[in-house]
């Protein structure tokens, strides 16, 4: 009995042949913690993106469509658009073009319920106005707005696919682009 306490005694009150196998199990529950918090950290993120009424937006876009100019004639454009939302606001970028034609918009964007507000440019014509209307999920129709200037935009996303339609008043009538993911 006394050799079985000595023994217990040099190896901390355990066999050591159990060494190992205890290693391993504390490894594998550490491994398992960190799973189960790496998950509940990407829930967490997926939840608060989700939160967001810009959500099914987020990311880069391409595609094409027609523009057309002030004189009816109508062009095919290609673009590319990129959309950052953080929360209730977003940051976006579209940019089209054709061989004789361009535009470059950029909006900062804010939702408050359904209500959308925000400020826009495009970059080519050097003019910026004002964003107003309504809208969320993915799915927004707003008002752009400066001196001599405006323009209805229609934004439909539906899984990664997304309209955008323009009508303008003057600079040009309108444009019909289809994007994806």
């Amino acid at each position: 009995m006394e050799h079985l306490q000595a023994y217990r005694a040099a190896g901390g009150g355990k066999h050591r042949a159990n060494k190992p196998i205890e290693a391993r199990a504390r490894n594998r529950r550490l491994l398992i913690a960190a799973a189960v918090l790496f998950a509940a950290g990407l829930a967490g993120s997926e939840s608060k993106a989700q939160s967001s009424p810009f959500a099914p937006m987020a990311g880069s876009w391409s595609g094409g469509g027609t523009v057309t100019l002030d004189d009816g004639s109508t062009e095919r454009i290609r673009c590319r658009a990129k959309y950052a939302p953080i929360g209730p606001t977003m940051e976006l970028s579209l940019t089209c073009a054709s061989d004789a034609y361009k535009f470059n918009l950029g909006a900062n964007v804010r939702a408050e319920g359904s209500a959308i507000t925000g400020s826009w440019s495009e970059a080519s014509r050097n003019i910026s106005g004002a964003l107003q209307g309504r809208g969320g999920g993915g799915n927004f129709e707003v008002v752009a707005s400066t001196a001599g200037f405006n323009a209805n935009i229609a934004l439909r996303t539906s899984g990664n696919k997304q309209t955008v339609t323009i009508r303008a008043d003057s600079q040009f009538r309108g444009a019909n682009i289809a994007l994806s993911k």
